[in-house]
């Protein structure tokens, strides 16, 4: 299911300017919104999901992207292109959340970062190939074959989800009265919102490695130097997969979270320094490790934080916030090329890493939680 995103993310606004000869912020449109549509799900997913059922919203949603897939060479016009996006985002939110909250329920409270860890390796891997595929892809083969893989990616996700079989929640009686009520409190869960901010800030950061790290590279006169640092990015993310985790479980929230900023900003430094492409690439392993490992490790905090009722509810707020992120730090950070150029576009971006924990620290790393394993408070 993150395939497609990542690929299409990477891709998508060089398609809508080659295509239908878009401008900057309408081709920039065609790839954002598809979070537009995904953010607009999940607002929704948290309360509704358990109503419709968790497998029937996996599985709607990756029938959804077969077709969507399939559908954008067709279209015709830059409207229609903006429609599919949209519709496409929308499928993704309500699956994705889904599948998450679905994940969640099957972990162990004990085990909580070590299973989320490992779930959350396909996602982050996601982070790293998708935008590594969609260069490769596009530049040697053409965008058809970008949708072709999105296309496979889509039609062996429907398989692997028909295949499931998931625990479903039965909404509380409470919940069912209230089950057309739409207010604030049933939509975002406001205890694991703060921490959730930090991913805010941080999927702010990493958009711009998202969107403008190729024509980065190529200003260096390396254009590669870009597909290898996807690579080493995975490499680092897997690597640090095998034990955060387990640490996490063991010694607290706070043992591997400050660390995992640490790497994150010291990646992120390195790109806005480098002298050449070889610094790119050599930033791609602190930062695989870092914005690799956080998701996983915010996201066990979330549903840490609520009771079995509301992780659907939580872990949207927690999507909710990241996509947000994602999708306006190309405006906001991208904004700031002309005055400061490329590099100080991403020492703004390691400002937002360290902003970033700072807000995990006020939400949630001062307290007594965050010092605390999952293991030793599971065994109190």
């Amino acid at each position: 299911m993150s395939m497609p995103f990542y690929l299409l993310m990477t891709s998508m606004a060089a398609y809508a300017a080659q295509r239908f000869h878009a401008g900057d912020a309408l081709a920039g449109f065609a790839s954002s919104a598809f979070i537009v549509g995904a953010v607009i799900a999940r607002v929704l997913a948290g309360k509704y999901l358990d109503f419709i059922g968790r497998w029937r919203s996996i599985v709607a949603a990756l029938a959804v992207f077969v077709l969507a897939s399939l559908a954008y060479i067709p279209a015709g016009s830059m409207g229609l292109l903006l429609a599919i996006r949209l519709v496409h985002g929308i499928a993704f939110g309500f699956g994705n959340t889904a599948l998450n909250a679905s994940v969640q329920s099957l972990i162990p409270a004990a085990r909580r970062g070590e299973g989320t860890g490992y779930f959350g390796t396909s996602s982050s891997l996601a982070t790293a190939l998708g935008p590594f595929l969609a260069v490769f892809l596009s530049s040697h083969f053409g965008f058809g074959w970008v949708f072709g893989a999105c296309e496979a990616f889509a039609l062996l996700g429907l398989g692997c989800a028909l295949a499931l079989r998931l625990p479903e929640r039965t909404p509380e009686p409470d919940e069912v009265r209230a089950k057309w009520r739409l207010e604030l409190g049933t939509l975002i869960d406001a205890r694991s919102a703060p921490v959730s901010f930090a991913m805010f800030l941080a999927g702010m950061a990493y958009s711009v490695v998202l969107t403008f790290l190729a024509g980065y590279a190529g200003a260096m006169g390396a254009p590669g130097a870009a597909s290898l640092f996807f690579v080493v990015f995975a490499v680092g993310m897997l690597a640090s997969r095998l034990f955060v985790g387990r640490l996490q479980d063991v010694y607290g929230d706070n043992a591997v979270a400050y660390p995992i900023f640490a790497a994150y900003a010291l990646g992120m430094a390195l790109v806005a320094w480098a002298p050449g492409p070889w610094a790119i690439v050599v930033a791609a392993l602190p930062m695989g490790v870092g914005f690799g490992s956080l998701l996983p490790v915010v996201q066990a905090i979330v549903v840490k934080l609520v009771t079995p009722a509301r992780v659907g509810v939580a872990v949207a707020t927690f999507f909710i916030l990241l996509d947000v992120g994602t999708g306006i730090g190309p405006v906001v950070l991208g904004g700031l090329q002309p005055a400061l150029g490329a590099g100080g576009m991403y020492w703004a971006a390691a400002g937002l890493v360290v902003l970033a924990a700072g807000v995990y620290w006020w939400a949630h790393g001062r307290g007594p939680r965050g010092r605390r394993g999952y293991g030793r408070s599971a065994q109190a």
